[in-house]
């Protein structure tokens, strides 16, 4: 086999070799965008901080090609900043009951360190939403304040 003739058969199999991760990248099944928001989802679960936030809303959003999404709104505070996101759980109806979400009430958000929008309130494996607000304790009958200090001259 000469030089030349060489050349060519590792020509020919770099081409090869071109067109079989062509075809890979064209013919592999790429996620779905339910996939990937799913994938999101469990890395916040995994590795996401944890903050009080709160509920904001529940509303329906019409998209493009028909489909009605499910957007629960929320905000948070974290190191001073304020943010105020939504998420989609349109497909997450058996882990949150809409009817019962109530603007104002606490939940719990997951945030991604370094990259604090990225955020969630439910998952499958794990929600922040709370079943309402504390409930307090009554106090009694409080012993009265022995306030005499403040008023001179008065017992």
């Amino acid at each position: 086999m000469t030089a030349n003739a060489g050349a060519i058969v590792a020509g020919l199999a770099g081409v090869a070799l071109l067109g079989t991760g062509a075809a890979w990248l064209m013919l592999r099944k790429r996620p779905t965008p339910e996939e990937i928001e799913r994938e999101r989802r469990q890395m916040l679960v995994q590795s996401g901080r944890i903050v009080d936030g709160m509920l904001l809303d529940v509303c329906e959003v019409d998209v493009a090609d028909g489909r009605k999404l499910t957007m629960l709104m929320f905000s948070y505070r974290i190191g001073g900043v304020d943010y105020e996101c939504s998420q989609d759980i349109t497909l997450m109806r058996d882990i949150v009951d809409t009817s019962q979400v109530r603007a104002g009430f606490p939940c719990s958000v997951r945030y991604q360190p370094g990259n604090p929008q990225n955020s969630i309130v439910v998952a499958e494996q794990w929600t922040g939403m709370r079943m309402g607000l504390p409930l307090m304790k009554p106090y009694d009958d409080p012993e009265p304040l022995d306030m005499s200090h403040l008023r001179p001259g008065r017992n």
